[in-house]
């Protein structure tokens, strides 16, 4: 029985798979590699690339022109800048898939010699010297997770590898592919050695072009989806199928992660004949996130960078990216997946926009001492009232403690407001985000179940908001765009929160409470609504 694959390449008896040489340009690396070019391919983690390099391989191996090998030197990361164990890991690890992928046994014989003899500093570039000379076709060469490798190990193999780039293809490789989540002009490689900082390209100015691999299109996603349902009979209803689509906006791992959630994990899901449907999605997305899947947990490192939060702090707040943010930390965190540049700046799916507010404040909710049934009315239903008024008297006795607490400061009074809210609506419900620059605020929409057996559940709308401007617009502003996500989300329950960071003004004027009304009219139809507006 095959499955969706989370964990490393495809294996097409295994797993469900959309043919990986269909997510690239294929005429493109066909091109490059009869002009005898070296070139990047790549993309965030867990999108495909292994399966790409494997099934190009397989595709020049099979066509008999080329004799085509690929080598992953990932172990060499623990040589770390020891050269000379980075090197010999390297050169062990081709040794053993010029073995195994092309039955070639004259590298594993022969590198210790090399090494001994070369020097860990010419030990690379005179082996696949060696070996392009030994094979009887044009060798060429896919090195994956180069960018694994640091400070002098990597510098030392990128300049063996543009060493040799005059003699190929007769006693060099004719073509070689580095695969890495960056392009090779992002690097900046510490050189202990050099006692500088070196960058990539200068370091391999070799390079002709860098391919980047994309997500998965729509048409991918439901293509393998589809794969399931030719195994099993077990349908997606339409809804199911659309969330999946806009949860994961066609990121690979999470596409396979919420599908497998959905068809394997859950209990219901395992049953084949009851359709997959779109309760069972939002359910499945929750659980992933709260279990912070490895490559989940993976973003939470990357969010303590500086220039990641350079980027992802004003994203947060709804501000502008400030002149002063250079184009390459836009592209890092492009390259890295956590955002994408068309046809705005903005976090790349919802599932990572729900996770990195978490992710930012996850130690501050363990911390805040409050509990769900301090909120629930007798009937079930959250008391949302009660609830912001507590955390207005908390916001005044403890923000500035708590907000120094959070790496991202500027976003510290949404962050902890959401830390808050997280940790009383976790027990019966949950939160869906939506921000981005530009947007002047945060929209959350909480969903609380008070009811199972009728699956009744509550829609409460909270619009956050800095002051940046006078008061009045602020609330004139906040309130109409409130009213518009309400009528969105088919609610009535609707409340604005204005933090004021007003230096010099006292908590007197910045804590309120009032009520503001829309313009319905009963001859028109349109029934009045109230948006509650908090001063914090």
């Amino acid at each position: 029985m095959r499955f969706f694959n989370t964990a490393g390449p495809i294996n097409p008896d295994d797993h469900y798979y959309i043919d990986p040489l269909s997510r690239i340009n294929i005429d493109d690396i066909m091109f490059l590699i009869e002009q005898k070019k070296y070139f990047i391919l790549h993309a965030p983690r867990q999108t495909g690339k292994t399966s790409c390099l494997l099934a190009l391989m397989k595709k020049l191996n099979k066509e008999e022109k080329y004799a085509c090998l690929y080598v992953n030197i990932e172990a060499a990361q623990g040589a770390r800048e020891d050269v000379r164990r980075g090197i010999k890991a390297i050169l062990s690890a081709t040794a053993s898939r010029a073995e195994y992928h092309l039955q070639d046994s004259f590298l594993n014989e022969n590198f210790n010699n090399i090494l001994t003899d070369s020097g860990e500093d010419n030990a690379l570039n005179q082996a696949l010297a060696k070996l392009s000379i030994h094979l009887k076709k044009p060798l060429v060469l896919l090195i994956d997770e180069i960018d694994s490798l640091i400070g002098d190990t990597l510098i030392s193999v990128l300049r063996q590898i543009r060493s040799g780039y005059d003699k190929r293809p007769d006693a060099f490789p004719q073509s070689i592919v580095l695969c890495g989540v960056r392009d090779i002009r992002d690097y900046r490689i510490h050189s202990s050695r050099e006692k500088e900082i070196i960058t990539g390209g200068s370091a391999f100015n070799v390079k002709a072009r860098s391919l980047r691999l994309g997500e998965f299109n729509q048409a991918d996603v439901l293509s393998l989806l589809d794969e399931h349902v030719k195994e099993t009979g077990q349908k997606f209803e339409l809804e199911a199928k659309e969330l999946i689509w806009k949860y994961t906006q066609g990121q690979p791992w999470l596409v396979n992660a919420l599908a497998y959630e959905v068809c394997f994990e859950m209990k219901h899901g395992r049953k084949r004949e009851f359709p997959i449907t779109g309760q069972m999605v939002k359910d499945a997305k929750e659980n992933l996130i709260l279990r912070r899947e490895t490559h989940l947990d993976q973003l939470a490192d990357k969010l303590r960078e500086e220039r990641v939060r350079r980027v992802i702090e004003p994203i947060i707040t709804g501000g502008m990216l400030t002149s002063g943010i250079p184009e390459d930390d836009i592209q890092y965190l492009t390259d890295l997946g956590l955002i994408r540049r068309k046809p705005s700046v903005e976090i790349s799916n919802p599932i990572y926009m729900e996770i990195i507010p978490r992710m930012l404040t996850s130690t501050t909710q363990d911390t805040i001492s409050q509990k769900s049934s301090w909120y629930v009315k007798p009937d079930g239903r959250i008391d949302m009232e009660k609830l912001i008024s507590a955390f207005q008297k908390f916001f005044r006795e403890h923000s500035e403690h708590w907000v120094e607490r959070f790496d991202y400061k500027e976003a510290g009074p949404q962050l902890l407001m959401q830390a808050f809210l997280q940790r009383v609506i976790n027990s019966g419900g949950r939160i869906e985000r939506e921000y981005g620059l530009g947007k002047m605020r945060t929209d959350l929409l909480v969903i609380w179940k008070y009811n199972d057996n009728l699956d009744s559940s509550q829609k409460i709308v909270i619009e956050l908001k800095l002051l940046y401007k006078s008061l009045q617009n602020t609330i004139k502003d906040g309130v109409r765009q409130t009213l518009a996500y309400m009528d969105r989300c088919g609610t009535e329950d609707g409340h604005l929160i204005i933090f004021d960071r007003t230096e010099g003004k006292s908590w007197e004027e910045k804590i309120f409470r009032r009520e503001e009304k829309s313009d319905g009219s009963v001859e028109n139809g349109v029934k009045e609504k109230t948006v509650v507006v908090w001063g914090m």
